[in-house]
């Protein structure tokens, strides 16, 4: 079948020809997108649904003029089918892929909410630290030389060559934020913050040593774009989607993301409705640094493994790296192409604008000193630091 983007018309076609629907049943369909690259399709009919992902040949948030692979549509239905071989619990069924077609057909998980827009409703997600950071120990510890032979880790990843989104990733989240470039938005209100920010020669620095590292370290398997849109979520269940962004990454990258992106909720946040983001933030990495220790100790592949001394310094680079990627991650979303509905969302514009300020300081502190970064609480340290020191020039 040669590709031509779905309708919701055709995307029942295709559901009847491939889903789980009986001949005859009452099939409801609609386009449910709202991310920057797909097309995606809730359809269902009384007793049950799927979801029908189809990749455009464009970023859907500019147009056909950012022309884009459908390969990221296979590098998404087999980054699913990996992770699902060590966590099933924590990503959704992939039912079918075409290639051609640029399409996955997966679990319909409307029974859950989308984490961001939960958090942003006042959901705290009790087990949501917990299922994450075990999430990415094992789906990173897995595809590392930690936890798989090397001649298997070439071999996965060259599955997962994904040049396209890498490179909005490398541009978006580790370059354009920190000059003048015209894909930034902000709001003409915070134009001397930043252009303090691209004054910044010591900051220049750090965001480029930090990107080199996302360019040249191949360690593991990285979702790529693991922020809270990206996360299904209940009181006692999560599910990872979306890792069409996957390829073989720094390990401290998908743990920043995810760091940053709960920083961001608890900037929009009242004061007294802050600790529980914290306390995710820091039981994330409590709990992926003990899951990556116990596979590191019973189930390691590489001689080094059984060398005590050498975990804790693998374990504080993962740590120092994820600090920083958090910092550009909040840069970022304040300022450049793709924002947060946590920030963008804020009712008041004086309280929106005083809130992105904190992001922008928060993001500088941590990406200049994510090498001094010991343990957790540098977050909140610095979040707190940060804070005050807004309200001093304010």
């Amino acid at each position: 079948m040669t590709y031509k983007p779905l309708t919701e018309e055709t995307a029942v076609e295709l559901a009847k020809k491939i889903g789980p629907f009986k001949e005859g049943a009452n099939i409801a369909c609609r386009e449910i997108g709202d991310g920057n690259l797909n097309l995606v399709f809730h359809i269902q009919d009384e007793t049950k649904g799927i979801i029908i992902k189809q990749a455009l040949p464009y970023a859907k948030v500019v147009g056909e003029s950012w022309p884009l692979s459908l390969r990221r549509a296979t590098i998404e239905s087999n980054a699913l089918r990996t992770h699902a071989k060590y966590v099933p619990e924590f990503v959704p069924e992939v039912h079918y892929h075409d290639e051609e077609l640029a399409v996955t057909v997966m679990e319909d998980l409307s029974r859950l909410t989308i984490a961001r827009k939960g958090l942003i409703d006042g959901e705290d997600y009790p087990l949501l630290s917990q299922h994450i950071g075990t999430f990415i120990a094992k789906t990173l510890f897995y595809t590392s030389d930690f936890g798989l032979e090397a001649q298997e880790k070439r071999v996965l990843d060259g599955k997962f060559v994904n040049p396209d989104l890498c490179k909005i990733t490398e541009d978006l989240v580790f370059t354009d934020p920190f000059a003048d470039i015209d894909t930034n938005a902000f709001e003409p209100e915070l134009k001397k913050d930043v252009e303090t920010l691209w004054r910044d020669e010591e900051l220049q620095v750090k965001a480029a040593q930090v990107k080199y590292k996302f360019l040249t370290r191949k360690e593991a398997l990285i979702h790529g774009d693991l922020h809270t849109g990206s996360i299904f979520a209940t009181e006692t269940e999560t599910k990872v989607i979306d890792p069409e962004f996957a390829t073989f990454g720094p390990i401290g990258f998908d743990l920043g993301q995810f760091f940053a992106n709960l920083l961001l909720n608890a900037i929009s946040r009242e004061e007294s409705k802050r600790d529980i983001l914290f306390y995710h933030v820091e039981n994330t990495w409590k709990v992926f640094a003990s899951t990556f220790t116990k596979l590191w100790e019973e189930e390691g592949t590489e001689a080094y493994t059984k060398t005590k001394q050498w975990l804790p310094i693998v374990l504080q680079d993962i740590f120092a790296d994820s600090v920083a990627f958090a910092g550009c991650e909040i840069i970022r979303r304040t300022i450049g192409l793709a924002h947060v509905a946590d920030l963008d969302g804020i009712a008041n514009e004086e309280t929106k604008l005083e809130a992105k300020r904190h992001a922008l300081l928060l993001g500088r502190a941590l990406l200049l000193h994510h090498e001094q970064a010991k343990d957790a609480e540098i977050f909140r340290t610095y979040f707190t630091n940060t804070q005050q020191r807004k309200e001093v020039e304010a």
